[in-house]
């Protein structure tokens, strides 16, 4: 068992991410987490991620906490608001962004 202290959780720079701040909870290197990282997103006001192509063999959920971000799949477009989410299977690819004038946070879980 391990426990983490949100003030001791270092960013770190995600992928095609722009205009947000990413915070890595738990993971491997972390606390020991084997099946799964689980992350910490603040979007600001038309932050996001640029479009991921279908070559990520992961399974993420993504659960928004505070604010509403838009997520985009080639063929389907969710906006989520606070406390819903979405799974997005291996080799689907989406974007994500912040469309509103306020910042967003979102909880993210993701398999290895």
């Amino acid at each position: 068992m391990k426990a983490v202290k949100f003030k001791r959780v270092k960013p770190y720079q995600a992928p095609l991410h722009f205009d947000c701040s990413t915070l890595k909870l738990h993971g491997t290197e972390d606390t020991g987490a084997q099946k799964f990282w689980m992350g910490l997103t603040h979007f600001l006001p038309n932050g996001g991620a640029e479009y991921a192509y279908e070559d990520s063999p992961t399974e993420k959920v993504y659960i928004v906490l505070e604010g509403e971000v838009t997520i985009e799949t080639k063929s389907e477009t969710f906006v989520l608001k606070k406390f819903d989410s979405i799974f997005i299977s291996p080799y689907e690819g989406r974007s994500i962004i912040n469309e509103t004038n306020m910042p967003a946070t979102m909880l993210v879980v993701v398999s290895y």
